[in-house]
């Protein structure tokens, strides 16, 4: 019994540490994003503060975009109003993704954290127990005649109970496995509502889009209407040497290429037709070399309660290292978090 219980919570033990890494996995898949959540979880503790942000679903990001470049088209487009409907069913889709993950956490996750970090150490506590006293008694043993036969065995007594002891608990966990399969069972559940209400909202999606492609398709045909043309009217007079010359003034020649280049400015905006060459950022001036500070190398733009942003050659005053991926720094009186990928170290912290 004993041999075939170790194997067994050896086994229980791994699965329950490699499937709760692999559930939260499935349900945030950016390691980034998830060791950011880790970084500002652990941060919101050290301020007593109950809770840090929460994963931001990649529907929900996808949404926003949508329904930001919706609105810029404006009610006209009909792709602008198609990306606004799209864009609000990701949002919903982001939503149900939120509840998904609070269900697994709640009913499968951390009750198999609450199994592993209780009745699985427990056990190994008993069979530690239990092997310490199993080199009691060996060792008395392997005395015996130097050592008192009570001792040996009251050495034998206690390896019996602790071997009990650990035989139960394993006993106990093994016959009790069924709660293990109503929390999976609870895993399921909950992504067959996700799905449901998934498919749900994506119907509906569908349905308004095909609706929106039939709409435009009777309505008729806007025709394109091509404004006149700019013409130059040349006025054919002879001069003192008989030739030919344009009866328009350098002046009005000049008046005609600033309207039309005004009409194509007003007709066509935006990079496509014209290029501009970037705005630099003004020169920044550099902080003194006195204490830990890092040169940001791109800008930062910060995403969560917490995070400090700052502009490409910005100097930052370093106050503390995170992890081996977050730094906490001040700047223009302000401090916060930002990623340690985003700057060079000109001054390191002390070690």
């Amino acid at each position: 019994m004993l041999f075939y219980g170790l194997q067994k919570m050896d086994v229980t033990s791994r699965a329950v540490l490699d499937i709760m890494t692999k559930t939260t996995e499935y349900l945030q898949p950016n390691p980034a994003t998830r060791a950011k959540m880790s970084m500002m979880n652990s941060m919101s503790r050290m301020r007593g503060q109950e809770k840090g942000p929460g994963y931001t679903q990649t529907e929900a990001i996808l949404g926003e975009s949508m329904q930001r470049f919706g609105r810029e088209l404006g009610e006209e487009s009909n792709f602008g109003l198609a990306l606004i409907d799209a864009g609000e069913a990701m949002r919903e889709l982001g939503e149900v993704k939120d509840a998904l993950d609070m269900e697994v956490k709640q009913n499968f996750i951390d009750p198999l954290q609450n199994l592993y970090e209780k009745d699985l150490k427990e056990i190994q506590h008993h069979l530690k127990k239990m092997e310490g006293r199993r080199l009691d008694f060996d060792y008395k043993k392997k005395r015996q005649g130097k050592v008192q036969e009570d001792d040996l065995k009251q050495a034998l007594e206690k390896f019996d109970d602790s071997k009990e002891i650990a035989e139960l608990s394993m006993f106990n966990l093994l016959e009790s496995d069924i709660e293990q399969v109503s929390q999976l069972s609870a895993l399921v559940h909950a992504q067959v509502e996700y799905h449901s209400r998934a498919a749900e909202i994506l119907t509906q999606l569908s349905s308004k889009i095909d609706e929106r492609i039939k709409d435009t398709a009777v309505k008729p045909k806007k025709e394109y209407a091509p404004k006149p043309r700019t013409s130059l009217d040349f006025s054919i007079s002879e001069n003192h040497n008989g030739g030919l010359h344009g009866a328009r003034s350098p002046g009005e020649s000049q008046s005609t290429f600033a309207h039309c280049s005004e009409t194509c400015s007003e007709t066509c905006p935006g990079t496509l037709f014209a290029a501009r060459s970037p705005a630099r950022s003004p020169a920044r001036t550099p902080a003194p070399m006195d204490q830990p500070c890092c040169r940001a190398l791109y800008d930062f733009d910060p995403e969560n309660e917490g995070e400090l942003g700052f502009k490409e050659g910005d100097i930052i005053t370093l106050t503390n290292k995170i992890d081996d991926n977050w730094y906490e720094g001040m700047l223009h009186g302000t401090s916060g978090f930002f990623p340690i990928n985003y700057v060079d170290i000109l001054v390191p912290l002390p070690q």
